[in-house]
Formats: C-alpha cells, sequence, structure tokens
C-alpha cells in the first residue's frame, strides 16, 4: 500500500524570530497601504500614439537604448523591439501563455499538448483575475509591451503565420509570470511510486488533475556566477558587481537601456517575452545579480479519502469536498479544430496529483498563483539605495534565487532568497507523502524574508555565488546550518564555488579590468586535486608507449581548459572514465556525486569534500588502480575518437553561429572550471563539439558618481540569421572581451548606429 511511504509530521525545530506570515493556497504577501493607494491612479497617457512617445537609439552590436515619455511607452518600445530581434519566438511564447498552442500546432503528443494548454489556461485566468491588483506603474509596462508586440505584427504580416493576429494584452504578458509548482517534483514523486510498487496498475500513477509531465530537460551545471566588491577591495575606492549566468544559449537574454525621465534608468538583461521578466542590472545608483539557488518550496501530503465518498477527503475529522474545475481546450485535429475537456481536481492546500484507494496526494507550493513578480523587478529596477531596493525585495514575489547587491554608496550586500514554508514536519522531499490528519499539520506560513540568510558589509570586503547554498557566501562570516530548519539546504561547496573563492577570497585589490579578467578563469580546480596523484599512480605501474607519454603530456600541462591547452580534453575524458569504473561501470554519476557530495564519493577521492575543509576538499584519488586502467582506456578513446591523445582543447571544442566558428576554452563546473560552458555534438563534425550553454551572458560595474561598465553577450542581440547582430559578439566573446557599455548620453551618441521611432515607417536617421 502507498500509505507506507507516508511520514507521521513530527514537530521540528522553528527558526527564530519567524512571524506569523498567513499562507494559503495562492499566497499573497501584504502591500503595503501606500502601495495600493497607488493602484487607483489612472494611467496617463499621451493621446497621440506610442510611437511619437519614444525613441530607440541603437548602439554598438545593436544594444537598444529606449527613451520614453512614461512606462507605457517604455514597454511599447521593448516589445516591438524584441519582435525586431527574435520574431515569432516572443508572439510564440504569448500563444503558449493564452493556452493556445495545440490550436495552431500539430503536436506530437497531443494529448500531452492538450494538458499543457489546459493547465496554461488555468494560469491565465489566475492572471486575468490579478491584472488590476498591479500597480499602474507594472500594468503600464505590461499593456504597453502587448502593444508593441500588436504593432509590429500588424506592420510586418508576412513574418508571421496568417493565423495570428495582433491582439495580445497585457494579461497574456502577466500570465508568463504567474507562480506555480513544479512538474519536475510531481514526476520525481509519481515515478519514486512506480518504482516502489510495481505490483500495482500503471493506470494508478496516471496523474488525476491533469498536470503535463513533459520532460523538463536542464544541464546539471545550469546557473550562475556572481560576485560584489567592496571600495576597500577595488583599486577605485568603488564597489564592483559580476553579474555572469550560465543558461542554455536559447534561454534568450537581450540586453537592453530604459529611460523614462523622473521614473527610471535601467541598463541590463531582459528575457525574451517580457518587459520585466527575471532580470538583473544597474541604475545610477545600485546594481544586483541573481544566481539559482534551489531551495525545499514544496510538500506533498497525503489526505485521507472518506470511506464511500470518493470526492471528499478528511480533515480536522470533518469531510471536505474536492474542488474541480473543467477545463475546454481547443486543438489541431488535421486541418479542423476540435476540442477536449480537461479536469483539475483541488483542495484549498494545493491541486491533487494522485490517488489511490485510501488517500488522495496533494503538492503545496510556496507561491503556487503568485502574481507579482513583475512589479517586485519594477520596483527594484527604481530603487535608488539599499533600503529601497530591500523594500522591493520585502515584497517576497520571487519565489526562489539569490541576489547579489552593490551601490554606488559602497554596500554590498547578498540574501539566499526564497520562500520557505515553516514546516510543523519533517519534509518529505519529493519522493514521501506527509500524511496529514489535522489542518495544523499542513504548512501554513514562509519563513519571512528578513529572516532569510543575508550579509550586509562582511569582513574582507567580497561576496560570491554560484549556486552552492548560502553558508560560504563569505568565508569571514560562516553561516552555522543549526540556526537554521532542516528544511533550508546543507552545508555544500563544489569545486566552482572553491575556485571562485581562490579568485577573490584574498586581500588582493582589483580594478574593474581585472575582475573580468578573473572571471575567465580557466583552471580546472579538478586537476590542482588529483593530478598528481593520477601521474604518480601510472609512472609506478611503468607504462610505456603512448601511455607513457600521454602522462608526461598531463604532467606537463598547466591544468586548464584554454583554447591552446594540450592536456584537458585527455584529463576530462580520464575522469568521465574513473567515474565510470567507480560506480561499478554504470552511467556517470550526477554533478553531486562526481564532485564528491554523497557516499559515492569515498570511492572517487582520497578525501572527499568535508564542511572542515571546505575549500581544500576534495583532493586525491581513492583507488589509483582504476585510475591507471581509467587513463590506458583514455588515451586509446581520445585517439580514436579525435584523431589524438594531446589534440588542444579548442580543436574539439567550438563555439559556433551561423558561419562563425571558433576554438573556445571553458567547460563544465563540475571539473571545477570557473568560465562554465556545456557543449553538444558538432552539427557537421562528429569529432567535435559546439557550445549549447554555460556562459553567455556578463556584465561588469563599477559604481561611482556615474557607472562604468562592460558587457558582452555570446550569442547577440538577436536570432534573426539575416540580422548583422546575430553573432557579431561571438569573436569579443571567445576571445575573453567585453564591450564598454553605453550609459551616458555622450557614451550613447558615440556609438550611436541609428535612431529611430518604433511603429513609424521612416527612421529619424
Amino acid at each position: 500500500m502507498l500509505c507506507t511511504d507516508l511520514v507521521n509530521p513530527k514537530m521540528q525545530k522553528p527558526l527564530n524570530n519567524i512571524k506569523n506570515t498567513d499562507m494559503k493556497y495562492r499566497p499573497v504577501i501584504g502591500i503595503s497601504m501606500l502601495w495600493l493607494f497607488f493602484l487607483s491612479i489612472p494611467s496617463i497617457v499621451s493621446a497621440q500614439s506610442l510611437s511619437d512617445q519614444v525613441i530607440i537609439r541603437r548602439t554598438a552590436f545593436g544594444v537598444p537604448h529606449i527613451y520614453a515619455d512614461n512606462l507605457r511607452a517604455a514597454g511599447y518600445a521593448m516589445g516591438y523591439l524584441q519582435l525586431e530581434d527574435y520574431g515569432t519566438q516572443v508572439v510564440d511564447g504569448l500563444v503558449q501563455a493564452r493556452g493556445e498552442w495545440g490550436r495552431y500546432h500539430t503536436a506530437r503528443n497531443p494529448e500531452m499538448q492538450i494538458d499543457e494548454d489546459a493547465a496554461a489556461l488555468q494560469r491565465h485566468a489566475r492572471a486575468s483575475e490579478t491584472f488590476m491588483l498591479l500597480h499602474v506603474d507594472t500594468r503600464d509596462m505590461l499593456e504597453g509591451f502587448a502593444e508593441g508586440v500588436n504593432r509590429y505584427i500588424t506592420l510586418h504580416p508576412k513574418e508571421f503565420p496568417t493565423w495570428m493576429k495582433p491582439n495580445f494584452s497585457g494579461t497574456d504578458v502577466h500570465a508568463k509570470g504567474i507562480g506555480g509548482h513544479s512538474n519536475a517534483a510531481v514526476k520525481r514523486y509519481i515515478e519514486r511510486q512506480k518504482q516502489r510498487h510495481t505490483l500495482e496498475s500503471e493506470t494508478n500513477y496516471a496523474v488525476w488533475a491533469r498536470l503535463p509531465l513533459g520532460d523538463e530537460k536542464s544541464h546539471p551545471d545550469d546557473g550562475s556566477n556572481a560576485w560584489a566588491l567592496a571600495p576597500s577591495r577595488t583599486t577605485s575606492g568603488k564597489a564592483i558587481l559580476l553579474r555572469n549566468p550560465h543558461l542554455s544559449w536559447g534561454a534568450g537574454y537581450y540586453e537592453a537601456h530604459l529611460i523614462v525621465p523622473g521614473k527610471l534608468n535601467f541598463y541590463g538583461d531582459f528575457r525574451i517575452g517580457s518587459p520585466i521578466g527575471i532580470i538583473g542590472g544597474f541604475n545610477e545608483h545600485l546594481g544586483w545579480s541573481t544566481t539559482n539557488n534551489y531551495p525545499d518550496i514544496d510538500e506533498i501530503y497525503a489526505l485521507e479519502i472518506v470511506s464511500g465518498r470518493p470526492d471528499h477527503f478528511r480533515l480536522d475529522g470533518i469531510a471536505h469536498p474536492l474542488e474541480k474545475k473543467e477545463v475546454t481546450v481547443a486543438y489541431k485535429d488535421g486541418d479542423t479544430v476540435a476540442k477536449a475537456k480537461r479536469e483539475f481536481v483541488s483542495t484549498p492546500f494545493g491541486p491533487v496529483i494522485h490517488r489511490d484507494e485510501r488517500h488522495i496526494y496533494i503538492i503545496r507550493t510556496a507561491g503556487d498563483g503568485e502574481y507579482r513578480t513583475s512589479e517586485q523587478f519594477l520596483r527594484m529596477m527604481m530603487a535608488r539605495n539599499l533600503e529601497e531596493w530591500k523594500e522591493a525585495m520585502r515584497l517576497h514575489a520571487k519565489t526562489t534565487s539569490n541576489f547579489t547587491y552593490a551601490d554606488a554608496k559602497g554596500n554590498i550586500f547578498y540574501v539566499w532568497n526564497a520562500m520557505v514554508p515553516n514546516l510543523p514536519h519533517l519534509s518529505g522531499g519529493d519522493t514521501v507523502a506527509v500524511l496529514a490528519t489535522r489542518t495544523d499539520q499542513i504548512w501554513k506560513t514562509i519563513v519571512p524574508w528578513d529572516a532569510l540568510p543575508q550579509l550586509t558589509n562582511p569582513e574582507g570586503g567580497y561576496l560570491r555565488n554560484e549556486n552552492d547554498p548560502f553558508h560560504y557566501t563569505n568565508l569571514n562570516a560562516i553561516f552555522d546550518p543549526a540556526d537554521f530548519p532542516v528544511n533550508f539546504p546543507e552545508p555544500k561547496l563544489r569545486l566552482r564555488s572553491q575556485h571562485s573563492l581562490e579568485l577573490i577570497a584574498n586581500e588582493r585589490k582589483f580594478s574593474l579590468e581585472d575582475v573580468i579578467r578573473q572571471k575567465h578563469s580557466k583552471r580546472m580546480l579538478l586537476a590542482d586535486r588529483v593530478k598528481d596523484d593520477l601521474v604518480a599512480a601510472v609512472k609506478r605501474v611503468g607504462a610505456a608507449g603512448e601511455v607513457a607519454k600521454a602522462i608526461d603530456l598531463l604532467d606537463g600541462w598547466d591544468n586548464t581548459s584554454a583554447a591552446d591547452s594540450r592536456g584537458g580534453l585527455l584529463f576530462e575524458i580520464w575522469w568521465h572514465r574513473y567515474l565510470r569504473l567507480s560506480n561499478g561501470g554504470n552511467t556517470v554519476p550526477s554533478t553531486p556525486v562526481s564532485a564528491g557530495y554523497s557516499a559515492e564519493a569515498d570511492s572517487l577521492f582520497a578525501e572527499p569534500w568535508s564542511p572542515e575543509r571546505p575549500t581544500t576538499t576534495p583532493n586525491g584519488l581513492a583507488s589509483p588502480s582504476r585510475a591507471v586502467d581509467a587513463f590506458e582506456w583514455a588515451v586509446d578513446n581520445c585517439k580514436r575518437q579525435f584523431g589524438s591523445w594531446d589534440v588542444r582543447w579548442g580543436d574539439v571544442h567550438r563555439a559556433r553561429m551561423g558561419s562563425k566558428e571558433y576554438p573556445v576554452g571553458g567547460g563544465s563546473g563540475d571539473m571545477g572550471n570557473f568560465r562554465v560552458l556545456n557543449f553538444e555534438t558538432h552539427q557537421e563534425h562528429k569529432q567535435k563539439r559546439q557550445v549549447s550553454g554555460g556562459d553567455c551572458w556578463i556584465l561588469a560595474i563599477e559604481f561611482g558618481d556615474t557607472p562604468r561598465a562592460y558587457s558582452v553577450l555570446a550569442y547577440g542581440q538577436s536570432n534573426q540569421t539575416d540580422s548583422p547582430h546575430y553573432n557579431d559578439q561571438l569573436e569579443l566573446f571567445v576571445n575573453d572581451k567585453l564591450k564598454p557599455v553605453a550609459f551616458t548620453e555622450e557614451a550613447v551618441k558615440q556609438q550611436l548606429l541609428k535612431e529611430y521611432r518604433p511603429g513609424m515607417a521612416e527612421y529619424i536617421n
């Protein structure tokens, strides 16, 4: 029976100073009375067309600088611009947000597509009911964006399919930002139950609420790097911030500068499909960067079904009806449009994801139904100092993500931001359901924002994060895990994070240009930890022939993934083989195992990672004999696959876009690279690899009276292959170069390529 997997509720130690922040199924954290007052102020838009209220100046590499009379015009320009540079990708996202994708496309899996559209219709309904709760500034940006999209489609109909009409709304844009539960968490739970109960019918594990369970593909090293340096650590005496996300090269970062006099002067990255999505950057006063974190924000509960009443569950000894909602989805069926119905079943605590004869299973997720993420980011963009920025963060609408901050006053700040449930029981994770028979056994509150792990201006003058938990953000202010509830993450410091600390956790003072050079470090820290043991083991057995020559090459290798370095490819192939042998010949373990953060690490390293020695472990090889066997195999395999075991890293690893292709340095974070790049098989040459993700957008800012900054967007400002800005930053990127950011009026004029009003037939220049 599935109920054998239940965890009986048990009290855990609460976090000190947790306030009773009430959380319901769709949590809405209190908005200040002043903010509510401004909701009633109507949007003031000139009778002139929005095109007349905005000018776009494109500077070097096609970066747009939007000069708008008001926020609606700024949003309009952003919508128009994104279609200029990304075309159908923008509107495809809006069609999906409306739950209409299957209506116009023949799906490979029609049933799954219907499920996905039905779920999107639910989110869109939430967007409709919350749109007018947003501040007028946020609504103006969202509505303006939709109007810019519509204007572009109207003027360029041949660029779009005939069914695509210019009828998008601010609600459609808003729907893209509605929070929900994790489909991946649901899928992990369902798959775990299948593994545990192989004798039961497969149909028992269908997701009863019709939640789409499509594969969510992601690289295990997706994430980011972020640094903040205080004035005491810089040659200029000014704070410096580094932003460096690692995501797919199709993730859609969009570099832009928004200027609305008296309101906004913000430069940074925007996400394709929204004017104020999940972003980072800077204004004249301050800036911030985000890095992924992975908090435990959801819980799966088992609720008892009332005997003889399968549509009721029991809590507190009372029978409660399940809430059911039927959604009708239109989908393409050959040359016609058919309709299908989907039923969503929920409780006041969360949607039903599964049921058996005795229980229903629900997922309760912090941030499910949250609608104010865009509002929070817009307020952050407008903030003038640390306290105003914190007030924006206290909206607590962003479910996850570390934030690293710096400003012109010299402050640096870090927060491990998350909506973490205040659990009245031990966490069940994503694989075990927690049995609840009383309402007070289901979590109701989240940890208040001010109680989350934070650091302000710490000793040593630096902050850093590379997606590991918060504990070692600064080695002079290490967080004690005993100070936090058990559903907060355990300490961990992977090799990429240790590499970061080696670069900046010292007494050196850096210029902005020094920071950029440091950021491009291509050392494989793993080689520093295990190469000597490998070389010694191979030489100890008396290697001969090519194996002897290859180990001599590795002995003299500079331990980097630089493009012209010889030895890195052989070392990587050897390590993956060593992992496989250490794992009993099975598939290569996941990144945490390969970096030494589980019981299996004992079979990899002589000294696995430990919190007692967080910056010098893991270290050494646990099995020299396996290492020798793996190396002999790697020499032969490398020669067969790539023609030689002494091939240069860049001969195999390529940055390729259209007709441009370059050797490139950088590699995976689990090998200890700080310059993270992910690769896939080259499209034309199977013996080569081409970049698919990792480093893509780099922004470094020095805060003074006027910010000074550099940036590069590896895949360029446009994904349109006929655009001059499709791949024009690729050469900069592979050569570790950044372009100067044009933030001032003078700099914009110096870099000016063209100037125009979006949506007008004639350009100004």
